[in-house]
């Protein structure tokens, strides 16, 4: 008898275990990050980040193109002018600088137009030219820097913004993670590409004024070259 009660105890424990384990809630199923949404709700913060970076990116390139053409110079370009000077050859001399298309050949054209008037008006000139072609190569060199500072600061206003909404959340429906879920990766998302794009920005935005700045030293030394060559006696 005893054995008898002591199978019917287990039989009962063992089909009320499984009646609880077929009758177990299903486990909740995570879903993906819905990336076309995410977007969507931050495109007033992405959208501008999305063409600064665009832009960014258009200039460096272009500019480096355009730096590398005042850069590029033949290597005997000063031994021909100074060649066609003292030869008094100076239809040759602007004929190799309208040839050659390049800041230092068009400072060193306006000089040579400037043959036979006062040095001092001859340094003017080549000056002046100078500094038109320097603000060339600057040109929208400046929207990096905009671009460096503004892109970080739009970044920090979407983290600002999607921690009002993390806030928000918290005081209609309490500390659950869920509804803030979508306002805390808004404002870390924000951050992160905002501090990307500054980063590229900057990174571009040096590069380039130092390379303009290689420009500069170059044209300083073919003008002050040109002077000397004006300046020293003809045999």
């Amino acid at each position: 008898m005893d054995l008898l009660f002591f199978l019917q105890d287990n039989l009962t424990v063992g089909g009320q275990a499984a009646s609880n384990a077929v009758n177990l809630p299903d486990a909740p199923v995570e879903e993906g990050i819905n990336w076309l949404n995410e977007f969507i709700k931050g495109a007033y913060i992405y959208v501008p980040q999305i063409i600064l970076s665009i832009a960014a990116v258009y200039i460096f390139f272009e500019r480096t193109q355009a730096i590398n053409k005042a850069l590029k110079e033949e290597g005997n370009f000063m031994e021909k002018i100074k060649e066609y000077i003292n030869q008094g050859k100076l239809d040759s001399a602007r004929n190799l600088c309208a040839t050659t298309q390049t800041p230092v050949a068009r400072m060193i054209e306006k000089g040579i137009m400037r043959i036979g008037k006062d040095m001092s008006d001859i340094k003017a000139a080549i000056e002046n030219v100078g500094k038109l072609e320097i603000y060339n190569l600057e040109k929208n060199v400046s929207f990096l820097a905009t671009s460096s500072g503004a892109a970080p600061m739009l970044g920090f206003l979407g983290t600002v913004i999607g921690m009002v909404g993390v806030f928000r959340s918290i005081q209609v429906n309490g500390p659950d993670l869920a509804s803030m879920g979508g306002d805390m990766m808004l404002a870390m998302i924000t951050t992160v590409v905002g501090l990307i794009v500054g980063i590229i920005s900057y990174v571009a935005y040096n590069t380039l004024v130092a390379r303009i700045g290689k420009v500069i030293h170059k044209m300083e030394a073919r003008a002050v070259e040109f002077i000397d060559i004006l300046e020293q006696p003809t045999n």
